[in-house]
């Protein structure tokens, strides 16, 4: 709910700032405006417990906890804790929900314009969260593949056998091919399953509480 509601108030704010006209003619921009500036504080917070995680998944079993509690005692033991990974996760995470954001708008403004052509409060609520899960499916899958080079240097960059290289050297080390497609297949599944669950269950939230679906431009 965090980075959600931070989009809508960058959202909002960036829309009032440019007026209604411009708004809606540069929504496209704004969408990616708010949605960049809503992960750049996500990142902040959810930065020291990305390096937590790496350092459990990518150390030799015995060498580092794996409970919560014994692994947060030893985050002495993470290089750079708590804010050290901060750039790569901005450059995996940002484009990742600058992707996500804005087409999770586009595909549901597709949706409303070309397939269910009535003002949209007309439809169901169940037909609405339709919606809302199909086009964050196919956000999640376009933002999965953005993301993936980048992902792949955050989960290598905690292995001991990298400790104290840079990221073009991890880089130039996987080559091309790796970084793009190591793992994709399954990571395009997850993501996309992921995001439009997250915009389902978010949007279910927003209906329950009377504000309507997210997405697009309302009819």
């Amino acid at each position: 709910m965090f980075k959600f509601g931070l989009y809508e108030v960058f959202k909002d704010y960036y829309s009032t700032l440019a007026g209604e006209e411009n708004a809606f003619k540069y929504r496209g921009l704004i969408y990616l405006a708010g949605s960049a500036s809503a992960e750049f504080f996500a990142d902040v917070a959810l930065c020291p417990w990305e390096m937590m995680k790496v350092k459990i998944q990518s150390s030799e079993a015995g060498t580092f906890p794996t409970g919560f509690g014994a692994a947060l005692a030893a985050r002495g033991q993470i290089d750079g804790f708590p804010f050290g990974s901060v750039v790569p996760l901005w450059s995996r995470q940002i484009p990742y929900t600058m992707a996500k954001f804005y087409f999770f708008e586009k595909v549901v403004e597709g949706f409303y314009t070309y397939v269910f052509t009535k003002p949209r409060d007309s439809y169901s609520k169940t037909t609405q969260l339709g919606v809302t899960f199909a086009s964050g499916y196919a956000a999640g899958v376009i933002c999965a593949l953005v993301s993936q080079p980048a992902d792949n240097l955050v989960s290598q960059m905690g292995k001991p056998s990298n400790k104290g290289k840079s990221f073009a050297t991890m880089a130039a080390e996987q080559g091309a091919t790796a970084l793009f497609f190591n793992g994709l297949g399954p990571r395009v599944l997850m993501i996309g399953t992921l995001t439009g669950l997250q915009w389902y269950i978010y949007d279910a939230w927003k209906t329950a509480m009377g504000m309507g679906t997210s997405g697009g431009v309302k009819k």
